[in-house]
């Protein structure tokens, strides 16, 4: 094999993201909660950015936002200025000195004013505890032998967030465990069985039930033969069955049912939930009554105004400062400016894209969620003039508040069918009517899949398919016809 060098050509097309463009598109992605920790994270870190103080009520009051195009964000970096994107951690002494002597430029907090962060620190909420913390203090109260207690922390240990026992008691013991025995195992599960939230340590939903029945201070004895004896018959709402069985009436079982709808069938939940997400509307739709239309506004007013320190950037044009110094500044101020041109330019982009939603889905924000229109996203692409990237960066996590609730600004762009008279439906315009179908239906003779969907046909909701009504209803979480039956 001859192995040998060759220089070659090639003519190629590469498109590189300049950095200014690179933040601009996480900056719009941002929810405004996120975009408020951004902001806040920027004025930490850059000395030259700072917030803009208002002069007068009037200048305090938000103002509404005006549609601007886009400004071109391609601008080309030359390489050998990356580097400069590489902020300096510490000025020079010299520097520093410097500083001392002018004084700080940001605002100081004034004397006797409480510390923002001390107060933010102390009105946050400490972490909640955890199932297994929970447990593991309860258990450290319980008496009882040496190698049951062993084995009652591993049994914590092995049980999971919904507050059951996830592997089976053969598991965790062998032959070679000599710190505790099988029966210990057995006992110890017993005790852990009797700490709270009650149900805890079950190894399945019928042990669970069982537990918190056993445990309740009402007699539920039928309720417990019930549930130890006819399970599978009750989870397949075999109720007829279950009456002949149990020489009892129907009405009997269903007022069991009921009570037995107080139980937890995650009792683990109780302790440590996981906490949602808060949200906060990013735009406002509301009903104007002068224009007899819909206005559009942005929920930004928490939002501070940005702007360059005038010290700082007159500071850059002297001639005394050392060029270390120099390059700090330069740094810092092409920082700030990009991130006060990326906000603007996301109020923009964010405010015209749900005004062109607003414009295509007026029939939903007046009459509701059965006349949500199919929208693909490459429309509002088209009539705000952008990529259909930016209109999905722009939607991505944002919500939208009007008469029918807080909702997904995503939720608006979805595709869907026609009907004989050309009428859009949307898939959420559909799932909405098929819930409104099972709510109005007979229980005692729910509809099939197949019924619903020729109820949706009645609605001119046609050429929808039997697996599709079904695929629709597991989405909603509705269970099959027989299941929903009432006796």
């Amino acid at each position: 094999m001859k192995l040998e060098m060759r220089g070659q050509m090639r003519l190629e097309q590469k498109m590189k993201l300049a950095p200014r463009m690179i933040q601009s598109m996480e900056i719009l992605q941002l929810s405004i909660l996120a975009l408020q920790e951004k902001i806040e994270q920027e004025l930490n870190s850059n000395p030259v950015l700072e917030v803009e103080e208002p002069t007068s009520p009037e200048d305090a009051e938000p103002q509404p936002q005006k549609d601007t195009s886009e400004e071109d964000s391609t601008a080309e970096i030359d390489s050998e200025k990356i580097e400069d994107f590489e902020r300096i951690a510490n000025l020079n002494d010299e520097y520093k000195d410097y500083m001392e002597q002018a004084g700080s430029f940001r605002r100081s907090t004034q004397t006797g004013e409480p510390d923002k962060k001390l107060e933010a620190i102390k009105n946050t909420a400490a972490p909640s505890q955890s199932l297994h913390e929970y447990l593991i203090e309860q258990w450290g109260l319980v008496e009882a032998e040496e190698t049951v207690k062993k084995a009652g922390s591993m049994i914590i240990d092995y049980i999971d967030d919904r507050g059951y026992l996830s592997v089976r008691l053969e598991q965790l013991h062998n032959k070679d465990r000599t710190d505790f025995s099988f029966d210990d195992l057995k006992r110890a599960l017993e005790l852990v069985q009797n700490l709270e939230p009650t149900g805890i340590g079950a190894r399945d939903l019928k042990e669970c039930l069982l537990i918190q029945m056993a445990q309740s201070s009402d007699d539920m004895s039928f309720e417990s033969r019930l549930i130890a004896e006819h399970m599978d018959e009750f989870l397949e709402n075999r109720l007829p069955d279950i009456a002949k069985k149990m020489n009892c009436s129907i009405e009997q079982i269903n007022r069991a049912v009921e009570r037995m709808s107080k139980l937890d069938t995650s009792p683990g939940l109780q302790i440590g939930q996981y906490r949602n997400h808060p949200v906060k509307a990013d735009v406002v739709v509301e009903f104007s009554e002068d224009s007899k239309d819909y206005s559009v506004w942005l929920a930004d007013s928490n939002l501070p105004a940005l702007r360059i320190n005038n010290q700082y950037a007159e500071m850059l044009k002297k001639n005394e400062v050392n060029e270390k110094t120099r390059d700090f500044l330069q740094n810092n101020l092409r920082s700030a400016q990009w991130l006060i041109d990326a906000i603007e330019q996301r109020k923009s982009t964010l405010l015209r894209v749900s005004k062109a939603v607003v414009k295509y889905q007026k029939e939903f924000f007046e009459k509701g969620p059965l006349y949500l229109q199919p929208l693909p996203m490459s429309k509002i692409a088209d009539e705000v003039g952008v990529h259909l990237a930016t209109v999905s960066r722009a939607v991505a996590g944002k919500y939208i508040q009007c008469y029918w609730g807080l909702l997904p600004l995503r939720k608006f762009f979805s595709g869907g069918t026609e009907d004989d008279a050309g009428r859009g439906h949307s898939w959420e315009a559909i799932r909405a009517e098929l819930q409104k179908i099972i709510d109005a239906e007979d229980k005692t003779k729910p509809l099939s899949d197949d019924q619903i969907r020729k109820k949706l046909a009645e609605v001119s909701i046609k050429d929808i398919a039997r697996r599709t009504v079904a695929k629709y209803r597991k989405l909603l979480s509705i269970p099959a016809a027989r299941f929903r039956k009432k006796y």
